[in-house]
């Protein structure tokens, strides 16, 4: 079959890509604009990706056109489809209805931390020798793909809570049916498509709903939102994370998070030596080793499978070094997400830390948490910002609480220079953005040499 994907160079479409190619199908796609990691692994995989929507881009007609949420009515390629009758679906429910049926679903949902808990959940299984399928919105480096099919009944997907497609506005994950379902957290985010949290809390109940009786839900015991979603009705086993109830952590003797003493409902179960820093990820271990264990996985196996987990990429990944000066890379794009990743950087070392930030998601853009993004930067000694042409907000009027530690640009050569000239050996530049960023970080690199 001949599938073409509209949309293929995001992080969800690309999954569905190589899932597709490893199924067996021939698959070509269509996108705006590529960048790596996601154009990197299509061309490993021979998919060929054709720029921009065009209508001859799917002449001679495909057997089947998959259509991302990045697509809407007006889009040259998307009218061709309508106006020919050719078929067409949504990543989630092909994904559906050609790879998760009749398998164990292992779903990972929440605001923050989905693709990282994902990662070492699918690594966990398979550590364990349980050789998962699964689908991240990034590329876990133990396996260097974001996607696969598998050889065995389970299969972990990243649970994104964003719409499905233009003509189905359900969240992505009520298409999958898990029966092991991760709650990581819940706050307000998507300001494009959900108007306030009541909004996000329903399709998160939604979720819900579909887990069956026998199935597991594993929640985030501290988050009083989750627990809001919980009271309007849930039908399936609870385990708590982060909870004294069910799996908790004692950090011992280290301000980084990684090394702790594993809990379950307060009895001490092994030392856990995790290569995350952070309080978020050990919260990430938490429940990834929750859900692993739902399938089978048994505590030494988890405690000896971490430390063997190695990150996804774009999630604080040092991407290099110049002049004693490292240059990290982060795909932080929320208040909350942002100030977590600074802090786990500021645990781990002692040198300064410039903030390089550009709000480039839907929700940055649109400046619906611009009030708490001056807090988020509380941390970094220097902050960088680079407000977009496409701003919907005043960055130095919401910002100006950061104070003399703050410089907005509105072009990337005067910002690159600012921190090059900025940087002393011994700092770390933390480069945050959900995009490409102009590819910042190696000419920040090049700057910082040649300053």
């Amino acid at each position: 079959m001949h599938i073409h994907i509209l949309g293929v160079c995001g992080t969800f479409m690309a999954g569905i890509a190589a899932i597709a190619r490893e199924a067996g199908h021939r698959v070509t796609g269509s996108d705006a604009a590529a960048w790596p990691p996601m154009s990197t692994q299509l061309e490993a995989l021979g998919i060929t990706v054709m720029q921009g929507y065009l209508p001859e881009h799917l002449q001679p007609a495909p057997d089947m056109v998959v259509v991302g949420n990045v697509v809407s009515r007006g889009n040259a390629a998307m009218e061709y489809v309508l106006n020919a009758g050719l078929p067409y679906t949504s990543g989630p429910q092909w994904l559906a209805e050609n790879v998760l049926r009749d398998r164990h679903v292992l779903a990972v949902a929440g605001t923050h931390g989905k693709t990282t808990t994902t990662s070492i959940l699918a690594w966990l299984l398979e550590h364990a020798g349980l050789e998962p399928g699964f689908l991240v919105g990034g590329v876990p480096q133990n396996f260097g793909i974001s996607a696969r099919l598998g050889t065995s009944k389970y299969f972990v997907i990243e649970a994104d809570e964003y719409d499905t497609a233009f003509f189905d506005k359900r969240s992505k994950f009520v298409h999958y049916r898990p029966r092991t379902a991760i709650l990581n957290n819940l706050e307000y985010d998507h300001a494009d498509i959900f108007p306030d949290l009541a909004a996000i809390e329903r399709q998160f109940h939604h979720l819900i709903r579909t887990v069956p009786g026998q199935g597991r839900l594993i929640v985030n015991g501290a988050d009083a939102n989750l627990a809001r979603v919980l009271e309007q009705g849930c039908w399936s086993e609870q385990c708590t994370f982060d909870d004294t109830r069910g799996w908790s952590a004692l950090p011992i003797d280290d301000s980084d998070g990684a090394t702790f003493e594993l809990l379950i409902e307060g009895r001490p179960q092994g030392r856990v030596h995790s290569p995350l820093l952070g309080a978020h990820n050990r919260s990430n271990v938490l429940a990834a080793f929750a859900a692993a264990h739902h399938v089978g996985v048994s505590i030494p196996a988890l405690i000896e499978g971490i430390k063997g987990f190695r990150n996804v990429r774009r999630r604080l990944e040092q991407v290099g070094q110049a002049r004693g000066i490292t240059v990290y890379d982060d795909f932080a794009h929320h208040p909350t997400a942002i100030a977590v990743t600074i802090d786990a950087l500021r645990a781990a070392g002692d040198g300064r830390i410039l903030a390089v930030l550009e709000p480039r998601s839907n929700t940055m853009r649109l400046g619906t948490q611009s009030a708490e993004l001056a807090q988020s930067l509380t941390h970094a000694q220097q902050c960088f910002v680079y407000a977009r042409p496409d701003l919907k907000w005043d960055a130095h009027a919401a910002l100006s609480g950061v104070g003399p530690r703050l410089q907005v640009f509105d072009a990337l050569e005067p910002l690159i220079a600012a921190v090059a000239a900025e940087a002393q050996p011994g700092d770390r530049v933390l480069v945050m953005s959900n995009g490409d960023f102009g590819g910042i970080h190696q000419r920040l690199l090049g700057a910082i040499e040649s300053d």
